[in-house]
C-alpha cells in the first residue's frame, strides 16, 4: 500500500500494491486528464516530487528522456515502488472534469426487473467500450426510430464490465416509459447517448453527507452512495427517502446490505400518505429536524421532482446547510441533455 500525496493541496489517496497512480486517483474520486491509458499520449503527465515508481513501457513522444530527468511521469502506467509518493497536482486541477458525451453507444438489455408497480429497472451491458461516466450523471434513451428520447439517471457507480442500471417510472402518456414497461425485452440492443449532467459535487471533499431522494430520484443518489462507500468514504452518510406509501418503496435489500456492511451509512424512509411501523411519517421538511439538529457542516445531495427538491433544500437550509454545499437534480418531464462547456470536459 502506498500513500499518494497531491501537492500543494496536501490531499492524499491510497494505492494498492501494483496499482497505477491514475487508477488510485480515479478510485478516490479524482479526474486526472487522460486519453490512451497506455503510455502513448502524454495527457496524464505530472511531475513526481518525491518517492519512486516503476514507469513501465511508455513512448518517448509521450515522455521524453529530458522530462524523465526532470521528474515527470505518465500516471496511467506509473506504479509506486515506495510507501509515500508525492506528485505536483494542484487543488484546481484535482477537481473532477467530465467525460465528453458520445452518441449512439450500443447496449444489450440483460434484464428488466419490476421494482414496484410503476418502476422498472433495466440492466444494460455495452456491446463495445464501456461508457465513462461520473456517479450522478444521466444518459438519453430512445430516438432513432424508437420512442421519443428521454433522460434517465444512472443508478450505479462505474463497474469494470461497463454495466449501466436505469430505473424508469411509468408515466401515463409518455411513450418512452410505456415502451420500457410494456414492450422492451431482455436481449434487445438499444443505444444510449451520454453521459450528461453535473450532479456529482466534488468526490474529493470529505464532509458528512445527507442525501434526499423521492421517486426515481433515488437512482443518482444510489450511484453517488455506492461510489462513496466503495472507495472507503469514512464520514457519516445518511440517506432519507420520501415515498407516498410502502408500496412505492424499492431498493431496501441493497440499502440494508450497505447499512450492515458500512458502519458510517444509515438510511430512513418517510411515508407521506400512510403511517407504518418502522417508517417516519410526513414530508421531508417535517422529518429532517427529528434526524438532525444542524447541517452546517454537511454536503447535501437532493434528487426528485422539482417540488420535492425545493422542499428538501428549504428544509436543509433551515437547519443551517450552506447553499454552496447543496447539489440538486430536479426531474422535468421534457428535459433534454445539455453538454457542459469544454472547460469542464476531460480532453
Amino acid at each position: 500500500m502506498t500513500r499518494i500525496t497531491l501537492s500543494p493541496s496536501g490531499k492524499s489517496v491510497e494505492a494498492e500494491n501494483g496499482e497505477t497512480v491514475l487508477s488510485a486517483l480515479e478510485r478516490a474520486g479524482y479526474a486526472l486528464p487522460n486519453n490512451c491509458r497506455a503510455g502513448a499520449c502524454g495527457e496524464c503527465k505530472v511531475k513526481v516530487l518525491s518517492g519512486s515508481f516503476d514507469q513501465g513501457l511508455v513512448l518517448d513522444m509521450a515522455l521524453s528522456p529530458q522530462e524523465r530527468i526532470q521528474g515527470f511521469g505518465l500516471m496511467c502506467m506509473a506504479k509506486p515502488t515506495c510507501d509515500d509518493l508525492t506528485i505536483e497536482w494542484g487543488t484546481a486541477d484535482a477537481k473532477p472534469k467530465l467525460f465528453p458525451p458520445k452518441k449512439s453507444q450500443p447496449f444489450v438489455v440483460t434484464d428488466r426487473i419490476a421494482r414496484t408497480d410503476r418502476v422498472a429497472e433495466l440492466h444494460l451491458r455495452p456491446v463495445g467500450q464501456p461508457m465513462r461516466f461520473w456517479p450522478g450523471q444521466y444518459v438519453v434513451l430512445g430516438g432513432q426510430g424508437g420512442p421519443a428520447p428521454r433522460c434517465y439517471s444512472i443508478a450505479n457507480a462505474p463497474r469494470p464490465d461497463g454495466e449501466i442500471i436505469l430505473q424508469i417510472a411509468r408515466i401515463d402518456g409518455l411513450g418512452t416509459s410505456q415502451w420500457v414497461h410494456e414492450t422492451l425485452l431482455p436481449g434487445t440492443v438499444l443505444s444510449l447517448d451520454g453521459p450528461y449532467g453535473t450532479f456529482i459535487g466534488d468526490p474529493a471533499v470529505e464532509t458528512p453527507i445527507l442525501c434526499m431522494a423521492a421517486g426515481t430520484g433515488l437512482a443518482p443518489i444510489l450511484a453517488l452512495t455506492e461510489a462513496a462507500l466503495r472507495r472507503n468514504y469514512r464520514k457519516p452518510v445518511m440517506l432519507v427517502i420520501s415515498a407516498r406509501t410502502e408500496a412505492d418503496v424499492y431498493g431496501r435489500g441493497l440499502l440494508d446490505y450497505w447499512q450492515r456492511r458500512y458502519r458510517n451509512f444509515k438510511y430512513r424512509i418517510t411515508l407521506t400518505r400512510e403511517q407504518k411501523e418502522g417508517y417516519l411519517h410526513g414530508r421531508i421538511g417535517e422529518v429532517l429536524p427529528s434526524l438532525f439538529t444542524e447541517l452546517s457542516a454537511h454536503g447535501v445531495f437532493v434528487a426528485g421532482s422539482p417540488e420535492f427538491v425545493e422542499a428538501a433544500c428549504a428544509g436543509a437550509q433551515a437547519l443551517g446547510a450552506q447553499p454552496e454545499h447543496i447539489h440538486t437534480e430536479g426531474y422535468f418531464g421534457q428535459a433534454m441533455p445539455e453538454t457542459p462547456p469544454q472547460s469542464q470536459l476531460v480532453a
